[in-house]
Order: C-alpha cells, then sequence, then structure tokens
C-alpha cells in the first residue's frame, strides 16, 4: 500500500496543480477482482489486466511475489507488453517482469533484499544496486520511497521541474524541505538553498545571501540550480514564494495586500502581475472560481 499511494498520490497532485487532468490510472488485476494487501486493506480493480491498454504499465505484487510468479502471470505480462508503452517492475515487480522474459539483455533492480536472489535467477538481466533504473521502455526500481523518487523524476521530465518542486513541497520531500542524508535530495547545495528559501518567503534573501550560506558562489549555485530544477535561483525563489500565495488565496480569507506581504511582495499590484504570469489567473479571479 506504501508503494501504491507513493505512486498515486504525485500524479493526483501534480493534477491539481496543473488544474487539469494530465495523468489518468486504472487499477487492474488478472481476474478483474479486487486485491487485498497484507495489511488487510483492499483495492478494487477497475478491469482485468486483459482488457487495458495504456501507456505506462506498473505492476507492484510487494511482499508475497513468489506466489504471483506463476506461467499465468508471465503470460498476461507478455501479451500487455504489446497494449502498453512502458513497463515498470516497481518494489518486487521487477521479478514478475523478469520471469516474463521482458527485461532480458536490460539493466533493472529490485528491493535490495532480493537483488543477489534476483541476479543468480536471471542471468540475462543485468542486476544493478540503484534506486531505481530507467532502460528504454523498461523501468524498475526499489520499493515504497524509491516509487515516489521515480514518479517524482518522470513528473519533472514530462511536465517541467516546477510542477515537480511544487508537488516536492506538497510531500515535504527532501529536495524540497531541507538537507538531509536522503538519497532522494539530488545535490546537497541545492537542497540547501531551496530550504533556506522555503524558510524566508516572507522576506526573502537576496540570492547572493543564499550562496554564501551553502558555501557556494552565486555563479555555481545558479548554475547547479539551473542544471536541477531546470530554472535559476531567482525563478525557483518566486515560483516557492507564488506556490504558498495561491495556497492563502484558496485557503484563506487573507486580503489580497495581507498575501502578498506573507509572500514577500510590498507591492500587491506587484505580486498579482506575477501571479498572473504564473498561473493564468489574478488572485481575485481564483479565488472567485
Amino acid at each position: 500500500m506504501h508503494c501504491l499511494a507513493n505512486t498515486i498520490e504525485p500524479l493526483r497532485a501534480a493534477n491539481s496543480f496543473a488544474g487539469r487532468k494530465i495523468y489518468d490510472w486504472r487499477f487492474l488485476s488478472l481476474d478483474g477482482g479486487p486485491v487485498t494487501s497484507s495489511s488487510g486493506l483492499s483495492v478494487a480493480a477497475h478491469e482485468k489486466l486483459a482488457d487495458h491498454r495504456g501507456d505506462l504499465l506498473v505492476v507492484m505484487p510487494s511482499y508475497r511475489f513468489l506466489e504471483h510468479a506463476s506461467a499465468e502471470t508471465a503470460r498476461a505480462l507478455r501479451a500487455a507488453a504489446g497494449r502498453h508503452d512502458i513497463l515498470a517492475g516497481f518494489d518486487t515487480g521487477s521479478w514478475l517482469l523478469a520471469a516474463a522474459g521482458l527485461l532480458a539483455n536490460r539493466r533493472a533492480t529490485i528491493h535490495w533484499e532480493e537483488i543477489d536472489r534476483f541476479a543468480e535467477a536471471f542471468p540475462d538481466v543485468e542486476a544493478i544496486r540503484a534506486r531505481h533504473v530507467i532502460d528504454g521502455n523498461r523501468i524498475t526500481c526499489g520499493g515504497a520511497l524509491t516509487a515516489f523518487e521515480l514518479v517524482m523524476e518522470l513528473i519533472g521530465q514530462r511536465h517541467g521541474e516546477a510542477l515537480r518542486l511544487e508537488v516536492a513541497t506538497l510531500f515535504m520531500s527532501p529536495e524540497a524541505t531541507g538537507p538531509q542524508s536522503a538519497p532522494s535530495a539530488r545535490g546537497r547545495s541545492v537542497a540547501r538553498a531551496v530550504a533556506l528559501m522555503q524558510e524566508n518567503l516572507e522576506a526573502p534573501l537576496v540570492i547572493g545571501e543564499i550562496a554564501r550560506r551553502v558555501g557556494r558562489r552565486q555563479k555555481e549555485l545558479e548554475a547547479r540550480m539551473k542544471a536541477e530544477l531546470g530554472a535559476p535561483p531567482q525563478a525557483v525563489y518566486r515560483r516557492l514564494r507564488l506556490i504558498l500565495a495561491r495556497k492563502l488565496v484558496i485557503e484563506t480569507d487573507l486580503s489580497i495586500s495581507e498575501i502578498a506581504l506573507r509572500t514577500g511582495y510590498q507591492d500587491p499590484a506587484a505580486m498579482t502581475r506575477a501571479f498572473k504570469a504564473e498561473f493564468g489567473l489574478a488572485p481575485r479571479s481564483l479565488r472567485a472560481n
């Protein structure tokens, strides 16, 4: 369930922030019936795997995966490969894809508790101890937290780093909330810079001061942030302030002037112009809608 939620919730959030359905998903099972997790939670399938076609199929068996490594499952997955552009194995789903011959001559990973056994069982697969592996139209990752990281990366690839950062902020991902040893933080200096921005939205710091605090020259920080987030620090900082402004517009009754002050704008008109340029609507129009 953790892996499933970490796959679906970022997509749901991306839809919400985009203001339209940029992602859609269906839950599938071999027989079309519900699936009960090891914790007793049940997921109702929308349809049978055999009846579905789409862009990306994620195979997610989790703990008792060997019980699913049957000839029936292998046949179903091989057939599904012809109806889906990309196949992904999350957690131990890589084992089922490999057992169906769908990872032959590919690089792949699996939950690290299983990687040695995986490598021995499938010598035609190049098993890699990585958090996730993208090899053409085959994607694999190692578990629940890596599923979240992978989905976030896919959101960034398809819809831009700004949206990825916005979703990361919602879920308090390390890259958006501060420096940690967690592998999901891309570069420590960039993560620390974003954390400083988050901590100083009402009274924004100059970029030179942020660079000094993270131990980088300003030009070096600008280059690193552009490479990792697809935008310079000034644009990232503005985006974070406007994300907060939108949240306050939607969720509070604060005046536009007060929202402007809380997001570092002394002039409400300047905030309104930046808001409209970023989100396509003025704050008052968004609130009215």
